[in-house]
């Protein structure tokens, strides 16, 4: 399978990036270019001091504050914030947070066309896509609209410097699984390929600095840049089994999202290997590894990630039915998807095994 293809089709979006130590604070002079005056800023109920700060810098341009955001977007969530926006006559919006607000955004986004300012506090890089996962009676879809794609977003290591070392890593090995299956998306580029692997450098290079210290910023402003890059990719190719499994574990089971991740790459790629070996080949030379799987196992268990879904909450007698949710409209995979494999892999990562090809 050739690194390179001679016909492609590339996406890129327009957004507004802004990157640096302070960066966070000039959040006004972005809601004034957008030609806002009223913007709704969003948190999860952790946040809310920063979302108050926030408010804070966006002094006479703050319209409120909707602190409700929660993990895997659920739509009802998104009812009440919509009626939280009509109340305050919302002009935009600015999240403030992870995966979570920024969903929460991009869901009001897609029902009312709202722009958007996001300011990321993990690495999660959904704010660098036009992709919504949002979760309805168990069950958690994904959506692809220009509406949900920011507008702005901000980058501040400041904001990440006081992240927790456990969702450090989770939260990185969220972002890199996103660069690793973009290697081998179907509607890979050059481009894409090219982003991917800087992403995951980046992140190879700085999330041991932040392990060691937490306070580096330099790091932490690397491991931004690699959250962007990441993000960046997954909103222009499509992704396959890995993102597949953690929707229908996260969605169907209400696991931790990051933590899911971080469990559930090495199994996937491992099972996805042996149909793109050459393309897994630099994530296994970048990481360290004889192969792509053991390699960002070995990783993630160098950074203390969590290595088994039974410690996320995952029942054993689930197993089966997580099989069968994640084999239902599988997405497209170098290597099919077979539910008897599949069931395999899912215990393997539940027990917290290695994974095997």
């Amino acid at each position: 399978m050739s690194l390179f293809q001679p016909e492609f089709t590339a996406r890129t979006a327009r957004v507004r990036v802004r990157f640096g130590v302070g960066a966070s604070r000039l959040v006004a002079d972005d809601v004034r270019a957008l030609g806002c005056s009223r913007a709704l800023i969003l948190s999860t109920p952790q946040q809310v001091a920063a979302a108050m700060r926030t408010a804070e810098d966006l002094g006479p341009l703050a319209a409120g504050i909707f602190s409700k955001a929660a993990m895997h977007t659920p739509v009802e969530i998104t009812a009440e914030a919509m009626a939280h926006v009509a109340e305050v006559r919302a002009d935009c919006l600015v999240a403030v947070g992870g995966g979570s607000t920024t969903g929460l955004g991009k869901a009001i986004a897609l029902r009312t066309d709202l722009p958007q300012v996001v300011i990321p506090t993990t690495y999660a890089g959904s704010e660098a896509t036009p992709i919504l996962g949002q979760t309805e009676n168990g069950l958690k879809t994904t959506v692809t609209d220009d509406r949900v794609q920011p507008e702005v977003i901000i980058y501040d290591p400041d904001l990440v410097a006081g992240l927790p070392v456990p969702m450090t890593v989770t939260s990185a090995l969220n972002a890199i699984a996103h660069a690793v299956e973009a290697l081998y998306a179907r509607d890979r580029n050059p481009l894409s390929s090219m982003l991917a692997m800087e992403g995951i450098r980046a992140f190879a290079r700085a999330l041991p600095q932040v392990v060691a210290d937490p306070r580096d910023v330099a790091a932490r402003g690397e491991t931004l840049y690699g959250a962007w890059l990441c993000g960046t990719v997954l909103g222009q190719v499509g992704m396959a089994l890995h993102h597949k499994l953690c929707h229908a574990l996260g969605g169907s089971f209400n696991l931790p999202h990051a933590e899911t991740h971080a469990v559930i790459l090495p199994h996937a790629v491992a099972y996805t290997e042996p149909a793109v070996t050459d393309l897994l080949a630099p994530v296994a030379e970048v990481m360290g590894g004889a192969t792509a799987g053991a390699a960002l196992h070995a990783f993630a268990a160098r950074m203390s990630a969590p290595m088994a879904l039974r410690d996320l909450g995952l029942k054993e007698a689930d197993l089966d039915r997580a099989t069968e949710i994640a084999t239902r409209n599988p997405y497209w995979n170098p290597r099919p998807v077979d539910p008897v494999p599949l069931r395999a892999l899912l215990a393997r990562a539940w027990a917290g095994e290695p994974p095997v090809a």
